[in-house]
């Protein structure tokens, strides 16, 4: 790992941020290079947070969802757009140039819909959300053209729906980082399903499907070309499948462990994600400890390897991270509601001391979280290749 390797052995604080109200991190997204530099931070009470990437000052905040937020994440040709998706039946987009204002998209489907994940294409041309499961069988992808504002509800703007390839809450979109046709969902029903939606309906776009054995936490694209898929269950298993065996006779699975923690030099009390080191070709991995301990590892063929520990940061779990590369530094946040960014010989600046949430705060900080995580396995094992046409 060489260079990247370096800079996260010698990670250390440099910046610290806490709200005023206790409040969960759950999600963190970097605005793309070349704009003014944001971290986006979707919080458990509902609220989309803006903060500068570099001093994780406050710039502003959206609030007008009125759910359980899944996710946020940037346009990457509009960059100065922002996407959340909500338990509340929506995705919004909001202008970071104007904190504060009403979002200028808010995107429908059905009015049952609760969305437990969403994502946009690379090209930002086409938006996806995944439902939690309805009437006990039924689970949707849904699709919209991003870039038509979307008014009123009933389903105006929807382009069309996915209805047939998950059988219970659908916990994970993923788009590929370069293929805008190319698409990946995971579920707690156990399956990762890959897409090509440049082949037409859902029975001739399904490509591939996977079986974690458990509830799907989080999928991501990764390796050389973004060939391979990391998949983290919710009971904290690891799989890496090799989606460039698809026309071949040789297995997707590249590495599987139903139970990761053991693993990694040490162990880990959960996972946290994972993310793909472009710069170093490299996949990391993080996992932590309940006390706020974080492990950062290396994942491949062989399994995990310890890179380097960090404390002294978080007081208890972590729930999301980014590794900006341009910046050469790692940003987390977590249930204890404070906002890291780690860069190499950093040094923590803040304005006085630093207060430690008290076990009263942390008791009152509740998870809102848009998913009931289940754990059960699915009926089907091994996974399923694409059918060839006779």
């Amino acid at each position: 790992m060489e260079g990247v390797e370096e800079k996260l052995r010698g990670l250390s604080i440099a910046r610290r941020a806490r709200p005023e109200e206790p409040t969960y991190l759950l999600d963190v997204s970097l605005q793309p290079a070349g704009r003014s530099g944001l971290l986006a931070v979707s919080c458990s009470d509902f609220a989309v947070r803006l903060h500068d990437k570099d001093t994780l000052s406050l710039v502003g905040e959206y609030r007008g969802h009125g759910g359980a937020l899944c996710g946020v994440t940037f346009a990457r040709t509009s960059p100065d757009l922002l996407y959340s998706g909500s338990a509340d039946g929506t995705v919004r987009a909001w202008d970071v140039r104007r904190p504060g204002t009403e979002a200028v998209q808010v995107f429908k489907s059905d009015p049952s819909h609760h969305y437990c994940s969403f994502d946009l294409s690379c090209s930002d041309g086409l938006l996806c959300a995944g439902t939690e499961q309805l009437d006990e069988e039924d689970s949707f992808l849904v699709f919209w053209d991003a870039r038509k504002t979307v008014t009123g509800g009933g389903g105006g703007g929807v382009l069309g729906v996915y209805s047939e390839s998950h059988s219970d809450d659908i916990t994970q979109v993923r788009f590929h980082p370069r293929d805008k046709d190319r698409l990946a969902s995971g579920s707690t029903d156990g399956l990762v399903n890959v897409f090509d939606l440049s082949l037409g309906g859902e029975e001739e776009a399904l490509r591939a499907t996977c079986n974690s054995g458990s509830s799907v936490g989080s999928v991501r694209w990764c390796g050389t070309d973004y060939g391979r898929l990391l998949c983290l269950s919710h009971d904290e298993g690891l799989h890496l499948w090799d989606l460039g065996q698809l026309d071949t006779d040789e297995p997707l699975t590249v590495f599987s462990a139903p139970d990761a923690r053991g693993l990694g030099d040490g162990g880990v009390d959960y996972l946290v994600g994972g993310s793909w080191l472009e710069e170093a070709q490299r996949l990391l991995v993080v996992g932590g400890r309940s006390d706020g301990e974080l492990r950062l590892m290396e994942c491949d063929e062989e399994g995990l390897r310890l890179l380097r520990t960090l404390r002294g940061g978080h007081a208890s779990t972590v729930r999301c991270f980014l590794w900006d590369g341009a910046g050469e530094a790692l940003v987390t946040g977590g249930e204890d509601a404070q906002l890291l960014l780690w860069k190499s010989g950093g040094e923590e600046l803040t304005s006085g001391k630093r207060e430690e949430l008290t076990s009263g705060k942390r008791e009152a900080m509740k998870s809102a979280s848009a998913l009931k995580l289940k754990s059960r396995p699915h009926k089907k094992h091994g996974y399923q290749r694409d059918k060839k046409a006779p």
